[in-house]
């Protein structure tokens, strides 16, 4: 078969992480196992000692896992991937193997809730300091950078605000002070961003999301540049032991075939709906990469592939009409993640960001009023219909008026 080096993205999707087995089966078997036999007892101390490759205990690897972890790794261009129980599990792991009491992290102020509690509380309680920053202004990057940071946590574009960091010009300020550049390229997927092509030392995704794309599996993965990283991340995953089982591997190996033609539909639908709300005057703001509005437009036209599947807006009514709209979708679900087939619109200050805390949601500027929409694969004029209806029923709702939802959503 073709060398993975020679294939594009579209077709790496389909092929990376295949292996040859037993049965010349064309679907990699789940190997539903926790441990492994060894021949003797010299195989098994060559394997300990990591003399000879092979599989010990499916927490330090499995065959099943393993597949996914280099499909992935293909599609972002690394070296090795390490597939985690959860996004956050492979950030935790992640942060976890590159600081000590003491070092100083630098991360994007506007990023999913439960990373800015862990970098800015949990942390802290290890001796961890942390600047939470605008990514989106090297100035704000250059300033927040100290002797002792390690680390550069970059989230890109940003949850929700959906803002843009120069990935190139952020590594080589951190690059400079000797700081390593992780980036959360969840929002993105492989297929239209690439954060090692701009000098980025590990990516980070949260599997569940466009990777997976159909809302069945929670999991993460952490994808690094060299070996020497992976095994600096494999250290720390196989001590702290948030590693992903063999069928949640398989289901989201399966997902990743479809993900060109997934993100290819998110892109073409986003764009349609975000020009479709940015005209409305219940609309005060839409945000979103592919209009030319975004304060960042050029930058990701050079940075990114596509616009992505999220957008991000406020409507001119204020938290009773965002309230009034979400409560009114029917086609639309109103629900937290993102990334999946079906479209997902959601309140970011009182779902996804309510563990910030109001005052670094206002830092972060993300507003009482924000919606987050996840854009899914339905047909566009379906979506645009439900969402005209709903913002009908916002226009009509009064600032402080209660809200009374037309229909139960699940």
């Amino acid at each position: 078969m073709t060398h993975h080096d020679e294939l594009r993205p579209d077709t790496l999707a389909v092929h990376a992480g295949m292996t040859r087995n037993e049965f010349q089966a064309v679907v990699p078997p789940i190997y539903q196992t926790s441990t492994f036999g060894f021949t003797s007892t010299g195989e098994g101390a060559a394997l300990f000692a990591g003399e000879q490759k092979g599989y010990i205990y499916s927490r330090m690897g499995n065959p099943t896992v393993e597949g996914l972890e280099n499909a992935v790794a293909a599609l972002e261009g690394g070296s090795r991937a390490l597939a985690c129980s959860s996004g956050m599990a492979a950030i935790h792991t992640a942060l976890a193997a590159l600081l000590k009491s003491g070092d100083h992290v630098v991360c994007s102020e506007a990023v999913y809730g439960p990373t800015c509690t862990l970098v800015s509380g949990i942390l802290t309680q290890f001796g961890i300091e942390a600047s939470l920053v605008d990514t989106s202004s090297l100035e704000a990057v250059r300033a927040a950078l100290r002797q002792n940071t390690k680390v550069v946590f970059v989230e890109t574009p940003c949850n929700p605000t959906l803002l843009i960091s120069d990935l190139e010009q952020v590594s080589k300020l951190a690059h400079g002070r000797g700081a390593h550049v992780l980036v959360d390229n969840t929002f993105m997927s492989p297929l239209l961003q690439r954060p090692f092509e701009f000098g980025v030392d590990v990516v980070l995704h949260s599997l569940t999301k466009f990777l997976n794309g159909h809302a069945d599996v929670v999991g993460g993965v952490i994808v690094t540049r060299d070996q020497e990283m992976y095994a600096r991340m494999r250290r720390a995953l196989n001590h702290y032991g948030g590693v992903l089982a063999p069928f949640e591997s398989f289901l989201v190996h399966r997902g990743i075939k479809t993900l060109a033609l997934r993100m290819e539909r998110h892109c073409r639908n986003a764009q349609a709906i975000a020009e479709f709300l940015e005209a409305r005057p219940e609309v005060k703001w839409v945000r979103y990469p592919g209009l030319k509005s975004h304060p960042q437009h050029e930058l990701a036209k050079r940075q990114m592939k596509g616009p992505g599947g999220m957008i991000s807006f406020e409507l001119a009514g204020g938290l009773e009409a965002g309230r009034a709209m979400m409560n009114s979708v029917k086609l639309c679900s109103l629900a937290v993640s993102l990334g999946g087939v079906e479209t997902l619109i959601q309140h970011p200050a009182s779902m996804t960001h309510a563990s910030m805390g109001a005052e670094a949601r206002q830092r972060a500027h993300i507003s009482d009023g924000l919606v987050r929409l996840s854009v899914g694969v339905e047909d566009v004029a379906d979506l645009i219909a439900d969402l005209d209806q709903s913002l009908k029923v916002a226009a009509r709702v009064r600032p402080g008026a209660r809200v009374v939802p037309e229909q139960a959503v699940g």
